[in-house]
């Protein structure tokens, strides 16, 4: 018998499902909420009134693109966390609405797992091996991690301020780029010189720490500003590729170290910023087996809820009724 999986996303702005037959995706919706780029970042009482208006169309959507009717399903999987609580919220009702009427088994799923046992999709591409090495870079999160197995993460390094997305979003905001300012400042940065240097945080361990960084921009722009109003306008694609290759230095060095200490040859990448063509770059010059997510994969979906569900389900392993959203979780 087939198991079939809907696998439920919303940790924060993005209300997403997905239907997975034996692994295979057959379905995979998302529902972008723009409302939030005049405010300029996530506004999480307007997140979670949206995921309440969109989760029954977006899991319709779903259900009908893969030409499943919900009686068929096996397993019903939705974020636990970490997230936004009042976002998380509105998937754990559904999901457990949903799961308690059709008599359907639970599985609760560790948003930071999903990004990077999405990999294991049978989509026709590249699946690592356990154990392996695991980076996932966000808006929210930055971590350094051991896969054991499907079920066993162990945190090596993790951020101790702002994640690397918040950097990429916080400096591209001082330089009067759109939100999200990450992709608009990856792009621009191509066309760029890395010719400007910004202070480095000095980290012990494998942790990250980007506040540092992102003052150091600050303080920069706001005493070459005072020299030259226009200095940014003049100036925005090399300070683009300047502050990409900094962020991107900070996130190689402590790969680099990992690899080096943990011997691990196998490096999977996860998160909305895996889509940063500096850090798959960099990342690509590593002398590893590196793992890069498909682009629709790399932003927050639906899809990796449903394997890490679905692998967990293979493993045993459901969650009860009571199991509890969480906006923080360990590994």
């Amino acid at each position: 018998m087939s198991s079939i999986i809907l696998g439920i996303e919303t940790s924060c702005d993005d209300t997403a499902a997905a239907v997975l037959i034996d692994g295979k995706l057959h379905a995979n919706v998302v529902a972008q909420q723009l409302e939030h780029e005049s405010h300029g970042g996530v506004i999480p009482e307007l997140a979670s009134r949206a995921h309440v208006q969109r989760i029954i169309p977006v899991v319709e959507e779903a259900l009908s693109q893969a030409n499943i009717d919900k009686k068929q399903l096996t397993a019903i999987a939705y974020t636990q966390g970490p997230g936004l609580l009042g976002s998380l919220l509105v998937g754990n009702a559904f999901a457990k609405s949903l799961a308690l009427a059709l008599e359907l088994p639970l599985i609760a799923v560790h948003h930071m797992h999903a990004h990077l046992l999405v990999h294991f999709i049978d989509d026709a591409f590249p699946t690592p091996s356990f154990p392996f090495l695991g980076l996932t870079v966000s808006g929210g999160h930055t971590q350094l991690v051991r896969v054991d197995d499907t079920n066993s993460f162990v945190i090596f390094g993790e951020t101790k301020d702002d994640a690397v997305g918040e950097a990429f979003d916080k400096t591209g905001k001082m330089l009067g780029l759109p939100y999200p300012a990450g992709p608009v400042l990856d792009k621009l940065a191509k066309m760029g010189t890395p010719r400007f240097s910004f202070g480095k945080p000095e980290v012990e361990g494998l942790n990250f720490s980007f506040s540092g960084l992102k003052t150091s921009v600050l303080y920069f722009l706001r005493k070459q500003e005072e020299q030259d109003k226009e200095f940014i306008n003049k100036n925005l694609h090399d300070l683009c590729a300047s502050i990409q290759h900094d962020i991107v230095s900070i996130l190689i060095d402590k790969v680099t170290k990992a690899i080096d200490q943990t011997g691990l040859n196998q490096l999977v990448l996860g998160g909305g910023v895996s889509a940063n063509s500096g850090l798959r770059e960099s990342l690509s010059n590593l002398d590893v087996s590196l793992f890069l997510p498909p682009l629709p994969y790399t932003t927050d979906n639906a899809a990796m809820i449903a394997i890490t569900g679905y692998l967990k389900f293979k493993a045993g392993l459901t969650d009860s009724l009571a199991s509890e959203s969480k906006a923080r979780m360990n590994s």
